[in-house]
């Protein structure tokens, strides 16, 4: 065997080394794409996306922009749910004398717009409740760009809910009619329908754990996404806990919520802080509750990449949330604060100016019940324009 000098080394590292350099400026990696080619070309589109392509036939791949929201959309929206409307200008008629001469003149003037805006939140209005300042979403975010219209239920009971009620082709296609009704109502927001499955139900009994709920198999849960897919709308996950912690609910329920569109709620009238069993009396959650869901929900969200989630919280006395105040919306959770009780018209109306209106969080919704709405004295359900004469007018409608 012949010996090798060293020349012939350093001749063969070097070739090394330049063949190594040169595979590396060959093989690039834009976005999630790498190419690997002798010539390589890179262009710059003029709106800002980049394409790469290979010599020969392969097709141009095209990365896209990263998606932005649209905040002057967004804002506009948000003043739009609460009736708001510029300032109108005003015209002064001002008289002057010259060479005898009365000469008219007429000055416009607008008065100045009490809007108050913040680079990292949402447009607010001096004085006002409405807009409460909240951060922007991720782009991708529902609202205020789309009313989410709800049926709710449960599968196993007929009592809970329309879902429960009526096989569930019927339920699509009672929901499509009244989703046609609210695009007529106010066709400047589209309208995404959604399937909000009580995922987990108070009980009267103890049950295994002792803690008064059960929580429904995957099976159904997977039901009530199947019709949502089907309306290509979404699905919302709506949890009594009992006596249960929130930090031992939340969990049960991540696989789904790992989902672009699945979506949450949370029933305080459930929420028995004090060990009393469901039912007897009205439960609570605190802002602090609240606020720990949305960190778990924007957790989710962060490490799968998703667009914003949203956040129910059904409400219809004060003691059911505490703290209102303290409730923060973060740019992964969108938290909506509705209207639950039951009754005429006018109780309705009168509930909702008290309890949702004088207590902002971010966006308001409002429920109506097919039945118990319909109790005496009442005189029948409030219709899509009614509901939308509320103000904040609402964002989200659920219907039992």
């Amino acid at each position: 065997m012949s010996s090798i000098s060293p020349k012939h080394i350093l001749i063969s590292l070097g070739v090394f080394l330049v063949l190594t350099f040169s595979f590396v400026l060959a093989s690039r990696t834009i976005g999630t794409v790498k190419y690997s080619s002798a010539e390589y070309v890179k262009e710059q589109k003029s709106n800002g996306a980049v394409s790469a392509k290979k010599a020969g036939d392969i097709p141009v791949v095209k990365i896209s922009e990263v998606p932005k929201l649209d905040t002057s959309d967004y804002d506009k929206r948000l003043l739009g749910l609460v009736h708001y409307k510029p300032p109108v200008p005003i015209s002064v008629l001002s008289t002057s004398t010259s060479n005898g001469v009365v000469v008219k003149k007429y000055s416009t003037s607008t008065p100045h717009s009490p809007l108050l805006y913040s680079s990292s939140t949402n447009v607010t209005i001096k004085g006002k409740l409405w807009p409460k300042a909240q951060p922007y979403p991720l782009p991708g975010a529902i609202l205020p760009f789309k009313r989410i219209l709800a049926y709710y239920g449960n599968f196993y009971s007929r009592n809970m809910g329309i879902l429960g009620e009526l096989e569930p082709e019927a339920v699509l296609a009672h929901l499509a009619q009244v989703q046609t009704k609210w695009e007529v109502a106010d066709p400047t927001t589209p309208v995404i329908p959604a399937i909000e499955y009580i995922a987990s139900v108070a009980q009267a009994g103890a049950g295994f754990d002792g803690m008064y709920r059960a929580v429904m198999p995957d099976t159904e849960i997977e039901k009530a996404y199947v019709l949502a897919q089907k309306i290509k709308g979404i699905m919302i996950l709506d949890i009594q806990v009992g006596l249960s912690p929130l930090g031992v609910e939340l969990p049960k329920f991540k696989k789904f919520l790992e989902r672009p569109d699945v979506h949450f709620a949370l029933d305080p009238e459930f929420s028995m802080k004090n060990g009393n069993r469901p039912g007897t009396v009205i439960g609570t959650f605190s802002a602090a509750d609240i606020n720990y869901t949305i960190d778990y929900m924007s957790k989710i969200v962060k490490e799968k990449n998703l667009p914003p989630k949203v956040l129910l919280v059904h409400r219809f006395t004060y003691d059911m949330v505490t703290g209102s105040a303290q409730i923060k919306a973060t740019p992964e959770v969108q938290v909506v604060i509705v209207m639950d009780g039951w009754g005429s018209k006018d109780l309705k109306l009168g509930t909702y100016q008290s309890i949702i209106k004088t207590e902002p969080v971010q966006f308001t919704g409002i429920k109506l019940f097919y039945k118990n709405d319909l109790k005496a004295p009442s005189t029948g359900l409030f219709t899509p324009a009614e509901v939308l004469d509320l103000n904040p007018r609402p964002i989200y409608v659920q219907y039992q």
